[in-house]
């Protein structure tokens, strides 16, 4: 490959989605090097006065601060979009960085949203309370039903925003509906698509307009470190969001994109096996617990959809308990191999209790409208022998009498 060929889309594009996990937006400086260099900079310095003027000026191509360039963050943007099969994409410093600036960035006071209700803690969070402080008004729906996502629209309706799989609940929205409803009515979509990732799932190959992540889950895969992502069009990226991103600063540091760079070499692998492993779990807990969801089971209600969309289950496992809180609670501190954490995405099996972890912050009405019970548990299946995570949750339930 040569230095600038991961850099060409004319090239680049044609290649299959797990070479464009290892090599898409590579640019080798003049020394050669095989893995992408890290450039640990703030700044940039300048032949004279009148290149920095021309640069600021948009009258010379280079970079002026690393809050709006850096050649190791701009690798791994080009990588996400070349994945996405996005015209552009921009870095963030987290997740929730990520769905922030993907709205905020677009919306003014007097506009009106629509959601899906499932969604992680923090995003619920953003359309329930931060949105209304500015005068952006929300509609939270069943995003499952694409009727009410008609329903829902006012004439000032600027965008629509939700999950698939949505967190906790793995429930699967028809991007191909929804997007549409939204097209036909001057609507954006924006999808999160953390739970699935591009190599599983496109939405912009369903007519989404925007496409969010936190790569911190999958795409680094490891636990390491925070990131985030909003991929679109060149047009939404340079004109609506890098004023906002250049303004309010919430850009990836080169080291955390060298560590997702690193972590994108092996998504294609790791999806793929962790869906698998996924997949003998849930198959193992259905017959154990009283009621399983994920979404490669056959008992997921909306299975067909899920396939259709993503092709595989996914790496998360949504499982029900009886016993409410407290015998959530003991099967978590029964566990020895599998960790009690909040994340999802690693290589390492995690699991969780949403109700006192990530969805603490929206009130028990809020929950129960979305399904977050008190005997929820959310399991993120890593890379470990599926037996040895069966085996572990098989004497944790036994601990807590199931």
């Amino acid at each position: 490959m040569k230095k600038l060929t991961g850099q060409d889309r004319s090239i680049t594009s044609r290649w299959r989605p797990a070479t464009q996990a290892v090599r898409g937006g590579t640019a080798r400086s003049h020394y050669g090097e095989t893995s992408e260099a890290l450039f640990l900079t703030s700044g940039y310095a300048y032949d004279c006065a009148g290149d920095a003027a021309a640069r600021f000026a948009g009258e010379q191509q280079g970079m002026t601060y690393s809050r709006l360039q850096n050649p190791t963050v701009e690798m791994l943007e080009q990588r996400i979009a070349l994945l996405e099969g996005a015209e552009a994409c921009r870095a963030m410093a987290s997740g929730m960085a990520a769905m922030t600036a993907a709205l905020l960035c677009q919306l003014s006071a007097g506009d009106h949203i629509v959601a899906g209700r499932a969604a992680f803690g923090s995003c619920r969070w953003l359309t329930d309370t931060l949105l209304p402080r500015f005068g952006v008004t929300s509609t939270i729906i069943d995003a499952r039903d694409n009727d009410a996502w008609k329903a829902a629209i006012r004439p000032n309706t600027k965008l629509f925003f939700f999950e698939t799989p949505a967190n906790p609940t793995l429930d699967i929205v028809d991007l191909e509906a929804v997007c549409r409803i939204g097209k036909d009515a001057g609507v954006t979509t924006v999808v999160d698509n953390a739970f699935a990732t591009p190599l599983l799932q496109r939405p912009m190959d369903y007519g989404a307009d925007i496409v969010a992540y936190s790569a911190t889950k999958m795409m680094d895969g490891q636990g390491r470190v925070l990131a985030g992502a909003v991929c679109g069009t060149h047009e939404f990226i340079e004109n609506t969001l890098l004023a906002f991103t250049r303004n309010t600063g919430p850009t990836l540091s080169p080291f955390n994109a060298w560590v997702v760079l690193k972590g994108l070499e092996t998504l294609d692998l790791r999806i793929r096996r962790q869906s698998e492993n996924a997949l003998k779990v849930a198959s193992f807990l259905e017959r154990r617990v009283p009621r399983t969801l994920y979404p490669g089971l056959a008992s997921h209600p909306q299975y067909d959809l899920a396939m259709k969309q993503m092709g595989a289950g996914g790496t998360i496992i949504a499982l029900y308990l009886d016993g409410g809180r407290p015998q959530a609670h003991g099967l978590l501190d029964a566990l020895e191999l599998v960790d009690i954490s909040n994340n999802i995405g690693d290589s390492r099996s995690l699991m969780t209790h949403p109700c006192s972890t990530t969805h603490a912050g929206l009130t028990a009405e809020v929950r129960a409208e979305m399904g977050v019970e008190e005997g929820m548990l959310r399991l993120s299946v890593g890379l470990e022998d599926p037996q040895d995570v069966i085996d572990d949750l098989d004497r944790a339930l036994r601990t807590v009498g199931l």
